[in-house]
Parts: structure tokens; sequence; C-alpha cells
């Protein structure tokens, strides 16, 4: 990309590495210079929590507010219950309306510590699609927008024409999805002023549905900014470890975890993910990303506080960095551990060494456990775990024992008194 940004936002998603493609640079860029632009992102609410694979859409949310602009932050209560069929395989469980609210719940702990929420002009917005979406009535809605969609169209989309060169069913009700999302635009362009759309690269197609209806409608000017889809330097996507996601939220994953995950980044990834997951300068940025050897290391630690902090706050980083000392350079067991406490019930006469693998999450099932212990990467306070059969007993627990996975996977587990 050879355009040269004269706002200040859109200098920094490009001298950062965050952008994948914008729809018209010079317009948005002009738009970005002669006042507040509202620029949102939807979150479809199937989990309780975003993982680390969101981030970088809301750290360009951030980065908005930060230059003088409004981000708007988009629930999914009502696209949630249709689901995306970008890109996957098949349909989404669908979810109940208490489902959803529930997960709404816990997405929005997220967004609190990235975004300034309230009534001033760059002050975020907290919406929910299902306000104007739940009470649409079909017919009106079909002669109104629907008839501005071509199905050639929409079935020339790569993420509905992927699974369909699979052979893989996709049903009317996914097929709506893109429609929603195009709508959820419009929308917000009526009622908020919105003007940008932001997401990742797979949402281009989405996205651009929603530019075309606004002007079409409405004869509205509006824009879309993707992201590029991250994978580590090795090919892997960003978000899940081989023991599950990566989750924004301190109770799905604790925040030693968290810290962790970023500590154990590849090296030629540390620059790069310090430009888009910190607000640390871009020449710093690319000073520690150059660095070699140990002092690689160092920087990696580096990330991985600032990164935490941002999440989880500066105390739970110094925790989690304090736990990684203890347990990697004296051996200890560390205050900041991921823990299960189990009761006597969960105990009974005794429980076995790979049944408390899995209840860690250290392994995903028993075989895996069992594979692991074979392959002598299991640990019991530090020292080799051979006996898969191994039972653990009330006297066994009367002071926390450690489990290991490897070098840099670690859990306690405790009886609860």
């Amino acid at each position: 990309m050879t355009y040269q940004p004269k706002s200040e936002f859109l200098t920094v998603m490009l001298e950062r590495g965050f952008v994948a493609d914008c729809t018209d640079y010079e317009a948005l860029d002009n738009a970005l210079l002669n006042g507040v632009v509202p620029g949102y992102i939807g979150f479809d609410a199937t989990a309780k929590s975003l993982h680390v694979g969101s981030l970088i859409q809301i750290m360009m949310l951030r980065w908005l507010q930060k230059t003088g602009h409004k981000p708007i932050t988009l629930m999914g209560g009502g696209t949630t219950k249709v689901g995306d069929p970008s890109f996957r395989a098949d349909e989404r469980p669908l979810l109940t309306d208490a489902q959803i609210d529930d997960n709404i719940a816990g997405i929005k702990q997220v967004f609190a510590k990235y975004l300034d929420y309230g009534d001033g002009q760059s002050d975020a917005l907290m919406l929910n699609n299902a306000e104007w979406l739940d009470d649409l009535n079909y017919l009106t809605f079909l002669r109104d927008i629907g008839r501005h969609f071509s199905v050639n169209r929409m079935l020339s989309f790569e993420s509905v024409k992927s699974r369909i060169d699979r052979e893989q069913s996709l049903s009317f009700l996914e097929f709506n999805y893109m429609i929603l999302q195009a709508y959820d635009f419009l929308e917000l362009n009526r009622r908020y002023g919105c003007m940008v759309q932001f997401g990742g690269s797979d949402q281009w197609g989405n996205i651009v549905n929603g530019i075309d209806l606004t002007r079409r409608v409405d004869d509205g000017q509006v824009f879309g900014l993707t992201s590029h889809l991250l994978t580590t330097s090795d090919g892997k996507k960003m978000g899940k470890t081989a023991d599950g996601a990566i989750w924004l939220n301190a109770e799905m994953r604790s925040t030693y975890e968290f810290w962790q995950f970023w500590r154990n980044t590849t090296d030629a990834d540390v620059g790069r993910f310090l430009k888009l997951y910190t607000e640390m300068p871009v020449d710093e940025c690319d000073r520690l990303g150059a660095l070699e050897g140990s002092e690689i290391n160092a920087a990696k630690i580096i990330l991985a506080n600032a990164i935490t902090t941002l999440c989880h706050g500066a105390d739970a980083a110094a925790a989690a960095e304090a736990t990684a000392r203890e347990v990697f350079e004296k051996g200890g067991i560390g205050d900041d551990l991921p823990t299960v406490t189990l009761t006597a019930a969960d105990l009974g006469d005794g429980i076995s060494i790979v049944q408390l693998i899995v209840k860690t999450g250290l392994a995903k099932s028993g075989k895996d456990a069992k594979r692991l212990i074979k392959e002598n990467g299991a640990k019991l306070d530090d020292a080799p775990l051979t006996d898969a059969g191994l039972m653990i007993d009330a006297a066994a627990l009367a002071s926390p024992i450690k489990l290991s996975a490897g070098k840099k996977r670690h859990a306690l587990v405790q009886l609860d008194q």
C-alpha cells in the first residue's frame, strides 16, 4: 500500500500493520480529518468471552478512540440467533436467548478494559442489534431490504462459495446472515452516523454488502477497513493453543496462562505483536523485535507484561511475571498458577493422576494424558511422572501439588479444607 495518510488514525493503522484492505483510503482519510468519525465492529455472542484472535479488532477500536473518534461495539444479540457461516464447514449450534444474554454479559467485561464508555463525543457506545432485528416484519424487510441483494453475487463471495464447492450444506437461515449484517451497518449509519465498519479480512464480503446497501437505500457514503487474519510465524491461527482458546476473561483463562501465552511468542513475531497489541512507539517495537539470543527473551517479557496490563491490569501482569520467575528460575510453585480445587467428594478414596491431568487442562482427554506420561512429558512436583496408574489421595494433597506438561505449562491441585 503506497497511500500516505494525513489523519492520525489511518497513519497508526498503516504504520503498525493493522490494515489488510480499505474500500476508499482517501475518502476515509478526509472524513477522519474533518470531524469525529464513528466506527463499529460487530461481535456475535457465541461464547462468554472473546479470545485473543479478536484482540486485533479490539485494539483497532481502542486506537480509534485514542485518536479522537467514536468506537461502537455492537453485540450480536440478533445475528447470533442466525450464525455467521463465513468459512465454516458446518452450521453453528443455535443458542437460547438466555445463553446469548449470558454470553453478552461476559463479553462486555472485556470491552470495559479497552474502551471508555459514556455520553461524550468520542466516548464508546455499547449496542445490541437485537434492538432492531428482533422485531423486523419479514415481508416488509424482504420488500425494502432484500430486493437490493443479488443471490448470484452472494453466491460468489468466497465465504459462501467455499462451503458450496465442498458440497457442505448451507442453510437458508445462514444464507440470511450477510443480509442482516449489511442491515446493521445501515441502521447504525441512520441512528448514530456510523461511517466505518471494521473486521477481519474474512468479513470483507459482508462489509461491502453493508456499504452497498447504505448507498442504495439512503445514498450514504460509508467505508470498510479490514485487518489481517493473524497467524503466528509458524502458520498457526492466533487465539488457540493445544489446550484450548486463550480467552480474554480471567475466569475462563487465568491471567498467568494469558501472560505465559505471550511470553512464549516465537522470536520472529515479537516486533509485529508489540506493534499490534501494545501502545509502545513503533521504533521501540522494531528495536525489541530485532533483538537476538537471550535479549529477545527480555523483549518477550515486555510484550507479555504490556498486553496483560491492558487486558487484566498492572497488578495481574506483575503477579504473572513473579509466578513465572518462581516456577522457571527457582523451581517453586508460584502463587498465580492455574489451580484446581478438589472437595472430599471429588476425591473419594482417591483420584487417578490421569484424571487430574485432564481436570487441570494440561491434557484434553485421558488418552492424551497417558500419552504425555508415556512420552516423559509429565511431571509431578517437578519430578518425572512415569506411572499412569498412580492414585492421589487426601494424604498426597495435604499440601498443594504441581503438575507440569512439558517445560512451560503448569497447574496446581489442592484439597478444599
